[in-house]
């Protein structure tokens, strides 16, 4: 098993669940820099992360390199032609970029980052504009029936409405996504995580953290901030999640409308400035209580004893996907 990512199931797990945004402050007694508690202090993660290594981004741009080459080879077998496209563009991440966006003055002006300023969306369409696909050209070669055959086997039959659930997502699996998802399949394997044999442990998993916000000592905490958040001007969220929710309604109303039209600079500014007022509200107040580094602390109790409650379990699937294996 050859996975890497640059972040375990377990922060997403936690971020999506509560809220939670950059790294922790001071907890006291964490084992960071400056006895600080981070998200690769937790204890299920000490498990989970048996699965992938630390983000690696020479291998994951020679990863990427296999999988458009065994792309191709799929493609030529089912009688198309198909150039491996370069994705090493889209692996980079910048450490410093991440701290930035944890600053006040980051935040002061961007907000939660939901939404782009006429600047970025600017820059992103020079971007776009600019990218060419080296398929492009032999794509266009062909009949409109061809092309749909063409996509079909690339990426697998198009999403029909039995194949998605009530809320509108569906289930990835590899065999239906074509020689695309064939070829990642080959060069990653399978994901751990959808393995069947420890779904129980991933449902439990779930189930920890959907009660995590029921958790008294985080009830208290969100009560703390939401005191705070009144005082500053915004008395209608009770947690931290509420506020960051009010901001990408804000963001999606931009786009709700039934011509699909872009937005207006002039709405587009307005939600911003909503959003930055929403954010900096939160992070001020985040800050104030200390937000990230007293979640942490009352999440990973709770890990701790999850982990004594599963270890069997943990064990078995700590083992059955040792990195490297």
């Amino acid at each position: 098993m050859n996975r890497r990512l640059q972040t375990a199931l377990i922060a997403t797990m936690a971020v999506a669940a509560l809220g939670l945004t950059g790294c922790a402050s001071d907890a006291g007694g964490g084992t960071g820099a400056g006895g600080e508690l981070t998200y690769e202090d937790s204890p299920l993660n000490k498990y989970l992360s048996a699965a992938y290594g630390d983000y690696d981004e020479e291998q994951a741009i020679a990863d990427s390199k296999k999988s458009e080459e065994a792309t191709a080879a799929c493609m030529a077998e089912e009688g198309f032609d198909y150039i491996p496209v370069d994705q090493s563009q889209n692996m980079s991440f910048d450490d410093a970029d991440m701290e930035e966006r944890e600053t006040e003055e980051w935040v002061a002006a961007n907000g939660y980052g939901m939404t782009q300023s006429p600047e970025e969306i600017a820059a992103q369409q020079e971007q776009s504009e600019a990218y060419v696909d080296p398929n492009q050209d032999y794509v266009a070669s062909l009949s409109e029936t061809e092309q749909s055959a063409f996509y079909e086997v690339l990426y697998g039959p198009p999403q029909t409405e039995d194949m998605t659930n009530e809320d509108g997502s569906s289930e990835y699996n590899w065999e239906d996504a074509g020689c695309s998802g064939a070829a990642q399949h080959e060069i990653n394997g399978d994901n751990p995580y959808e393995d069947k044999a420890h779904k129980p442990l991933f449902d439990a998993i779930s189930k920890l953290y959907e009660n995590l916000a029921k958790d008294p000592g985080v009830q208290a905490l969100d009560a703390e901030w939401a005191s705070c958040m009144a005082d500053s001007g915004n008395p209608d969220f009770s947690a931290k999640q509420d506020a960051i929710n009010a901001a990408s309604e804000l963001s999606n109303v931009l786009y709700n409308n039934e011509t699909g039209e872009a937005p207006s600079d002039e709405d587009l500014a307005e939600v911003r400035e909503g959003e930055i007022e929403i954010a900096l509200a939160d992070f001020t107040c985040s800050e104030k209580v200390d937000y990230t580094a007293a979640m942490l602390k009352l999440q990973f109790a709770l890990e701790k004893q999850f982990v004594a409650d599963h270890k069997a379990e943990l064990e078995a699937f700590s083992a059955d996907y040792k990195q490297g294996e």
